[in-house]
Formats: structure tokens, C-alpha cells, sequence
């Protein structure tokens, strides 16, 4: 029954428009979607003609394959990233105009140490998705974020906490001393 009222109300309504130059057979087309708020699936139909559909190919019945892409952009940079910190005794990521990237640098230099700086800000589009990747793997959004032999250290304040404490120094003595000979 509901079908046969879904089937006038097609004619009625492919009859109503002017545009429509011959009558079409119509067709009633059923979707189902998931419901993003409830989280379940419902049904809804429209309304339209089989004609405008004819030249199309037969639906394949088969099920859809989804692949997922190893080795994205964003995978590769976290390896390279990983692979920073591991080869290289300290590493800061930093921004040219950061005061508190600014305390932590010359920290370092005063103590004769010569760290790895990398600028986020002058890398251009890849500077974000870097810090997103740093932040994925330290839970530190904000910058310094100060790599000391391999180990997540933190910003400013932990690197500065960890000097006036005398904690940084043993720290890149050892990273220093631990440091893969170049081949």
C-alpha cells in the first residue's frame, strides 16, 4: 500500500512541473545513514525518475574495501621526528620571535652546550604540522619543547627548574657521553 501511494505521489508530483517535458517512470529511492547524534541508523526515501539513472552501470553488490595508507605525511614526519631526537644529544624545538625559546637557547650557550634548534617558524606550511606531531608525542603544545638524550625534557620552566637544581648538567654529560660516533 505504501508503495502504491509513494508511486502516485511520484506521477503527481513529475506531473506538476513544468520542465518536465514526457512523462517519466518514477522511481522511489531509499538511503540509509547513520545518525551521528543517536548514533543509529534510519531510513528515508525521495522521490525521482529511473530514467535519469538508465545509462548508469549496474551497482557492484560486493562488498567495499577501505585501505588504510601507511607511510602518510604525518606518519613520516613523526619518524623523522623520532629520529631527530634519537640522533642528537639535545634538540630544541623553538620559534625565532619565543622570549621563553630565546631563555632556554641561551641557556645553552652558556653553558657551552651547542644544541639542534629547530625554528618552527621558518619552515613554513610543515612548522604547524610539526608542532601538532610534538604535541601527539609529548602532550606539550607550546614551545621551547627541549629534547636532552633521547628524553622529553619540557619547556622553559623544567629546563630552567633542571639547571637551577643542578640536574641539567649530569643530564647533557651523559647524553653527550652517550652520543653515537659519526661514520
Amino acid at each position: 500500500m505504501a508503495s502504491t501511494s509513494s508511486t502516485t505521489a511520484a506521477m503527481a508530483l513529475s506531473r506538476g512541473f513544468g520542465f518536465l517535458s514526457a512523462p517519466r517512470t518514477p522511481a522511489i529511492f531509499h538511503c540509509r545513514c547513520l545518525s551521528t547524534f543517536s548514533g543509529r541508523f534510519s531510513s528515508f526515501g525521495f522521490i525521482g525518475t529511473a530514467s535519469r539513472f538508465a545509462n548508469l552501470p549496474p551497482r557492484n553488490p560486493g562488498p567495499t574495501q577501505i585501505r588504510a595508507v601507511s607511510g602518510s605525511f604525518g606518519s613520516r614526519l613523526e619518524e623523522s621526528v623520532k629520529r631527530t631526537i634519537a640522533d642528537n644529544p639535545v634538540v630544541i624545538y623553538s620559534k625565532t620571535w619565543c622570549s621563553y625559546s630565546s631563555e632556554v637557547k641561551s641557556l645553552f650557550k652558556k653553558l657551552g652546550v651547542d644544541p639542534l634548534v629547530i625554528e618552527l617558524d621558518q619552515m613554513g606550511p610543515q612548522g604547524p604540522q610539526l608542532q601538532k606531531v610534538l604535541e601527539r608525542l609529548t602532550g606539550q603544545h607550546t614551545v621551547p619543547n627541549v629534547f636532552i638524550g633521547g628524553n622529553h625534557i619540557g619547556g622553559c620552566t623544567e629546563t630552567v627548574k633542571l639547571h637551577r637544581k643542578g640536574e641539567l648538567q649530569p643530564l647533557l654529560s651523559e647524553a653527550s657521553s652517550s652520543r653515537k660516533p659519526e661514520s
